[in-house]
């Protein structure tokens, strides 16, 4: 007879991810959480991590990782991503359990960027032009080659951490690797560089069951201006379904998902799409991060951390049948420090907008006093808010409010 406790192994739940836990509560599993960042950026950035956790485990690679899961008191029943750094883990040990996951051969395709892009264009999905490089020296190479402007980012990174735009020659010749560890602390070891798409860019949000893929929302990333980018925040407004682009980017998305092998669980996909059509920008079999877990939960009948639990435990969730009830439209906004690093001063407005009709949650990075850094990443965006409106005008004028209010008071570095 099997007495051993019924549990689900969560992979890296911090930040968004930590939802994981109350969900596996609430559906009568115990937590065992593994940790897999460098161990002072865990500690750094998520010292309270382990709250909620059964039991916690730290920077195991598969074979001891299975070790250590046999010799507890827990039957893992389900494996999940609550990060991007876990989505390639999971599947490798989802697999040696014979436990649901995604289909083990695209794994690091699906992790990978590098191997991403090569398994998209031998299944035939538009990408970009792209080159690998082993180091920063290779990128005018590779941009030569491929035309300009390009795209330098890490082949393992996230939250465009050290992604940067080469507009010429000149920067080409003259790039280095300002970030030299990823999102997780780890050094960075390998670059992609890709050529630059213009046009407007989406993030999807799906869930998938035995192959079926339903895509629940889609988010545009808006810029202040016409102007190549690097790094996408600034404005993100939830598109509506009679968006002119909609029925080709969902058609895509679905397309990129089944050819990447995605059986089940959640998925966030970024594309550009133009007149040539839609463009992988990047797939990730898990969760969306930051607000669209929260204004699901606070404004839809979607159970993000439920459903995809349900999930990675061979079922079929909910959310794949049942209406979505949306109540609102959702936006959020990203304050960036686009001019000088320097010292903060204050972050004028803030109490005005804690206050404002349709903003629903805001998310400060900096205190007075702390010094801030030009706006490159989502780890130094100083101010964010998440809105919520009746319709898409609603949140756009929200947001344009936002900008009026906020201002960030910085004493530039050279002025110190």
């Amino acid at each position: 007879m099997n007495d051993r406790k019924p549990a689900v192994l969560l992979i890296d739940p911090v930040n968004i991810g930590v939802g994981y836990k109350q969900a596996a509560r609430d559906m009568g599993l115990a937590v065992v959480s593994l940790y897999t960042n460098e161990p002072g950026e865990l500690n750094t950035t998520w010292p309270n991590h382990s709250a909620g956790d059964d039991v916690s485990l730290f920077n195991l690679e598969a074979p001891e990782l299975l070790a250590a899961l046999a010799g507890l008191d827990f039957e893992i029943r389900a494996v999940v991503p609550a990060m991007e750094s876990a989505v390639h883990l999971t599947d490798v040990v989802a697999h040696e359990l014979g436990l649901p996951g995604n289909d083990l051969a695209l794994a690091w395709a699906r992790r990978n960027k590098v191997a991403m892009r090569e398994h998209a264009a031998a299944a035939g999905i538009r990408i970009p032009a792209f080159r690998l490089v082993k180091d920063p020296s290779e990128v005018l190479e590779a941009a030569e080659s491929i035309g300009y402007p390009v795209i330098v980012k890490q082949t393992m990174g996230a939250g465009s951490l050290g992604t940067t735009l080469v507009n010429d020659s000149e920067a080409a010749r003259n790039y280095r690797a300002v970030e030299t560890v990823d999102m997780w602390g780890w050094p960075v070891e390998e670059w992609l560089v890709e050529e630059y798409v213009r046009g407007r860019e989406f993030a999807v949000n799906a869930f998938s069951s035995d192959g079926e893929h339903r895509v629940l929302d889609m988010w545009e990333y808006r810029q202040p201006d016409d102007r190549d980018y690097d790094f996408p925040l600034w404005d993100n407004v939830q598109a509506v379904r009679e968006d002119r682009d909609w029925a080709r980017v969902e058609a895509y998305v679905e397309d990129v998902l089944t050819a990447f092998g995605v059986h089940r669980g959640p998925s966030h996909t970024e594309v550009k799409v133009n007149a040539d059509g839609v463009y992988l920008m990047e797939t990730a079999a898990r969760l969306p991060g930051g607000p669209a877990t929260d204004q699901w939960s606070n404004f839809t009948d979607i159970r993000p951390f439920h459903d995809a639990l349900e999930c990675y435990l061979g079922k079929r969730p909910p959310v794949m049948d049942r209406p979505i009830n949306s109540r609102a439209v959702f936006g959020a906004s990203a304050v960036r420090n686009d001019d000088a690093p320097g010292t903060l001063v204050a972050v004028h407005g803030l109490e005005q907008i804690r206050n404002h009709p349709g903003v629903d949650k805001v998310l400060v990075s900096y205190q007075p006093g702390d010094h801030v850094p030009l706006t490159t990443d989502t780890k130094t965006i100083p101010f964010g808010a998440w809105v919520s409106g009746p319709d898409q005008d609603a949140v756009v004028r929200v947001l344009a409010e936002i900008r009026d209010i906020v201002r960030l008071e910085i004493v530039p570095d050279r002025a110190v």
